[in-house]
């Protein structure tokens, strides 16, 4: 065999008019080029022993064009039973909401224009009264995260003055995320009061002086304190804070509209609690127990909310156009009383047991395994340490984490998780139209080493 059986660039092109039209005839003339280059230098080193039929060549110009081309911010089945999987983008939206962002995505749009006047109008117009009406509140903003909220929030009305906070309450989460950073960050000065498990009333007191601007909560997110513990209830701290005309700030976290007690579950403090507590400001995340698109909510009384609007900053963490429509879409379904049956969040944390149950038979039946009882956690910061009951399927493998690997790189790709040497699926995060989905890549990759 020789080199010179080696097919010529143009020769290899004039096969691939499909790719050319895909990928662009420059983008495949290098990627020729590219194969060609290895294809020589790994007969050379005698690596190959034969050259390799034109087709092969052209099925690796099309995998690499492929691979280079894939994004890597992809679509995937959540088979872990992590409900909120932070990892995994959250929160998936419902329905209405993904149309919503589509319908606006897909031209021009009202974002900064009233049409009864035909002048200059205010993106927040589209979300404020929605997002208050919803809540209970006076008044609210949304800003692109929460972190953000607090950001602006401290800024706007603690800058060069003192927060002061429980010291049990300074949380980190993930990805580096910590409260005391970003407090930092707004130019206010952090008061740590009490000790991480003990913190009264009497510690708030005795801690503001004439350079406090507020008192703080901050919720503890993906973690808990059990044991010989003690915290201020929120409507005394809002109290101490009006005698001594502070402001009360509430970092609340999670945002649940609804109660998470009614679903088996511990009780998540929800954000109308915080606002019948007389708070001044409440700030929450979007994309958790909400389950709508990554947002800040900033929720409250309507002078407070007033001043954080006019803060320069709020321009630099103000939402899109997309978010806007995505989160008058959710919102919009909690006015209706419909959350339950809409949010996908809510209804995998209110699926029945012997739904679950079906869908890992299903998958029992079509691929060797078996199924057993299990746990599905909430995930996202929110109820650490709560689970639900769930049914797993454990498919027959020889090597769970060869099995795991195989399913990562599926299309899509399922993503689930290895426990005792078992790769487990949980029906419960996955979505009804991807039941088959999964059925498919079992009968593919199940069972293999």
């Amino acid at each position: 065999m020789s080199l010179r059986q080696l097919p010529s660039v143009d020769v290899l092109l004039g096969e691939v008019p499909l790719l050319i039209e895909t990928f662009g005839r420059e983008t495949v003339v290098n990627m020729i080029r590219t194969v060609l280059d290895e294809t020589r230098q790994a007969f050379s080193q005698d690596q190959i022993t034969a050259v390799p039929q034109p087709a092969i060549l052209l099925e690796q110009v099309k995998v690499r064009l492929q691979e280079r081309f894939q994004p890597s911010l992809r679509p995937v089945i959540n088979a872990t039973g992590v409900i909120l999987h932070t990892n995994l983008g959250r929160a998936p939206l419902a329905r209405s909401a993904v149309d919503a962002m589509m319908a606006i995505a897909q031209g021009y749009n009202t974002l900064e224009f009233d049409l009864t006047s035909g002048k200059r109008g205010k993106r927040q117009q589209h979300i404020e009264d929605l997002t208050a009406e919803t809540l209970g509140a006076q008044a609210a903003m949304v800003v692109n995260n929460a972190a953000a909220g607090v950001l602006l929030t401290l800024s706007a009305l603690a800058q060069g003055r003192e927060v002061i906070i429980s010291r049990g309450q300074l949380v980190e989460i993930g990805g580096g995320f910590r409260i005391p950073d970003v407090m930092a960050q707004s130019g206010a000065h952090l008061v740590e009061v009490g000790t991480t498990n003990r913190t009264r009333l009497a510690d708030y007191e005795h801690a503001i002086s004439e350079q406090t601007a507020l008192l703080m909560r901050a919720h503890a997110s993906n973690f808990k304190m059990i044991g010989f513990t003690e915290e201020v209830n929120l409507v005394e701290l809002v109290a101490l804070a009006q005698r001594h005309n502070l402001k009360c700030v509430d970092d609340l976290g999670s945002g649940a509209l609804l109660d998470t007690a009614q679903f088996g579950l511990a009780h998540e403090p929800t954000v109308q609690e915080s606002l019948a507590a007389g708070v001044d400001v409440v700030i929450f995340s979007g994309d958790k127990l909400l389950g709508g698109p990554q947002a800040g909510v900033i929720a409250g009384k309507k002078d407070t909310l007033e001043v954080l609007k006019r803060h320069p900053l709020a321009r630099a963490v103000r939402v899109d156009k997309l978010t806007i429509a995505a989160m008058v879409a959710t919102l919009d379904i909690y006015r209706r009383g419909q959350a339950a049956a809409q949010i996908p969040i809510w209804r995998m944390i209110a699926k029945p047991l012997e739904e679950i149950r079906k869908v890992a038979e299903r998958w029992a039946s079509a691929v060797p395994g078996v199924v057993l009882e299990g746990e599905s956690t909430v995930g996202g910061g929110s109820l650490p340490g709560e689970t639900l009951p769930t049914v797993l399927f454990a498919p027959q493998a020889e090597s769970a984490q060869e099995l795991q690997t195989r399913l990562r790189r599926h299309d899509p790709p399922i993503i689930a998780r290895v426990k005792d040497g078992r790769l487990l699926l949980d029906p419960r995060t996955v979505l009804e139209e991807q039941t088959d989905l999964i059925t498919a890549a079992l009968k593919e990759h199940g069972g293999k080493a």
